[in-house]
C-alpha cells in the first residue's frame, strides 16, 4: 500500500506514502503540527507558496484553505508526525494559562529547528507499535507538552492559538475570487464565508448570476489556461494547483472549455 497512516489517538498520527505524490485540499478545523521526517511538502495558499523538507516543522491553522502537495524524495517515503490542536484542548490549556492576546492568521507557520520541539514530536515514534490503546493520560500530557514548547519558542504563538473565533459572514465575492482554486466541499465554503448551505448557494447565485460548480470550474480552467500560456508551467503540473483531482479529468474539461488540449499551448511555444 502506497499510502499508510497510524493513529495512536485521534489526535496524534503518523503518516507515510511511498508513491509518485499524494495531494489533498486542507481547511482543517483544528490547528494541525507537522513535523515532517523525510520527503518534501508543496503547500499553496491564495497568495503564498511553502515548500518543507525533511526535518522542517510548520503550523496548519485551522480552517485555512490550501493545497497540500506531499512527495517522497531522495528514496525515502514522505513520512511525518502530525498533531491536531483542537479547540477543546486549547481552551483547557488557556482556562489555565490565560492570555488576552489573539489574531487570525492565514498565513503557514514555520519554525525554526529547536531541539524541544523536535524531541518532544520524535518520542511519539515508539508509541506508534504500541498494539493496544494509547492512554489518554499520556497523550494530554504529550499535547500539553507541544503547547508549552510552542509558546517558549515563538513569543507570539498565543495570539494564533488563543483565537478561538468562528467565521463571520464576509464578503462572499472577495473570498471565492480569492480561493477558487481550493477544490472543497460546497458546505465549507458556505462555513469560511459565515453562511449556511443554502444561504452559500442563494448568496452565490445573486452574485455570480451562475451555480457554483459551473462558476468555480470556469475559473479554474481560466486559471490554469493562464499558468501554461504565461508563466510556461506543465499541465501535470497545473492541474493539481488548480483544484483538479486527476490530469485526465482537467484536459477533457479544458478543450471543452477553449476547444483545444492544455499540451496546444506547449507546442506552441516552439
Amino acid at each position: 500500500m502506497d499510502y499508510q497512516v497510524n493513529y495512536i489517538n485521534p489526535e496524534i498520527k503518523l503518516s507515510s506514502y511511498e508513491g509518485k505524490l499524494f495531494k489533498t485540499e486542507a481547511a482543517f478545523p483544528d490547528h494541525l503540527l507537522v513535523w515532517l521526517i523525510s520527503g518534501e511538502t508543496k503547500m499553496i495558499q491564495a497568495d503564498a507558496t511553502f515548500v518543507f523538507g525533511a526535518g522542517s516543522t510548520f503550523l496548519i491553522p485551522r480552517n485555512q484553505l490550501a493545497v497540500i502537495i506531499n512527495y517522497p524524495k531522495d528514496g525515502l517515503p514522505h513520512k511525518a508526525v502530525a498533531m491536531h490542536l483542537s479547540s477543546k484542548r486549547l481552551r483547557e490549556f488557556y482556562a489555565d494559562n490565560p492570555t488576552n492576546s489573539k489574531i487570525k492568521t492565514e498565513k503557514i507557520i514555520s519554525f525554526e529547528k529547536h531541539p524541544l520541539l523536535e524531541s518532544c514530536l520524535a518520542s511519539l515514534i515508539p508509541y506508534f507499535e504500541m498494539q493496544k490503546n494509547f492512554p489518554e493520560n499520556i497523550a494530554s500530557l504529550k499535547i500539553n507538552e507541544a503547547f508549552n514548547i510552542l509558546r517558549t519558542i515563538d513569543a507570539d504563538i498565543d495570539s494564533v492559538l488563543n483565537n478561538f473565533d468562528e467565521p463571520g459572514k464576509i464578503d462572499l465575492a472577495a473570498f471565492m475570487e480569492k480561493n477558487f482554486m481550493f477544490n472543497m466541499p460546497l458546505e465549507r465554503f458556505a462555513y469560511l464565508t459565515g453562511r449556511s448551505l443554502t444561504t452559500f448557494k442563494r448568496d452565490f447565485s445573486r452574485t455570480f448570476r451562475s451555480t457554483p460548480q459551473r462558476w468555480l470550474t470556469r475559473k479554474r480552467l481560466e486559471l490554469a489556461h493562464y499558468e501554461i500560456a504565461e508563466n510556461r508551467k506543465k499541465p501535470n503540473e497545473v492541474y493539481l494547483e488548480t483544484g483538479f483531482e486527476n490530469l485526465s479529468h482537467f484536459s477533457f474539461a479544458f478543450k471543452k472549455q477553449f476547444g483545444y488540449a492544455p499540451t496546444t499551448l506547449i507546442s506552441d511555444r516552439s
